[in-house]
């Protein structure tokens, strides 16, 4: 039996469209402008919230910096059951800014070492309900990804 050309198994893939070296060029540029804001202003406002040095602050920065470079290879290059293999630039997520300054900020948290537990464990957790997420997406419509991505940048205007 063979496959037609019209089935989803032997249609080629949109990201896998070689583009040119321009076109590619004005992407890769594009994607890393808009990652590049996102990716330090994080690390700024909660080194601010915590009160560290300049210079701890540059330390947060460039971790962030690399974690988002680390996250970017896994997701662009794919691994077994890692990355969606589309060329794309991982970031940090404003959507927990607002939960890390009020654990910096509550009396006798622990500060910094908490938020980074946290973060950890939330990443773990994470990991463990993608499977679940990944069939219910459908489910979101954009308004709903537009909604909620108005509702964090709302909490985050008095910061």
């Amino acid at each position: 039996m063979t496959t037609s050309p019209d089935t989803p198994s032997s249609a080629p893939r949109p990201e896998d469209e070689n583009l040119g070296i321009g076109a590619s060029l004005a992407y890769g540029l594009q994607h890393v402008l808009t990652m590049y804001g996102g990716i330090v202003a994080v690390p700024l406002i909660v080194g601010q919230a915590a009160g560290l040095s300049p210079a701890d602050i540059g330390l947060l920065i460039a971790a962030s910096l690399f974690a988002g470079g680390l996250a970017t290879l896994l997701q662009t290059l794919g691994l077994p059951f890692f990355g969606c293999q589309l060329p794309l630039v991982q970031g940090v997520s404003f959507a927990g800014v607002a939960t890390m300054i009020a654990i910096i900020s509550s009396d006798g948290s622990g500060g910094l070492p908490v938020v980074f537990g946290a973060v950890i464990a939330a990443a773990f957790i994470g990991l463990l309900i993608t499977p679940v997420f990944s069939r219910i997406t459908k489910f979101f419509p954009p308004l709903v990804n537009g909604i909620v991505i108005t509702i964090i940048g709302l909490t985050l205007m008095p910061v």
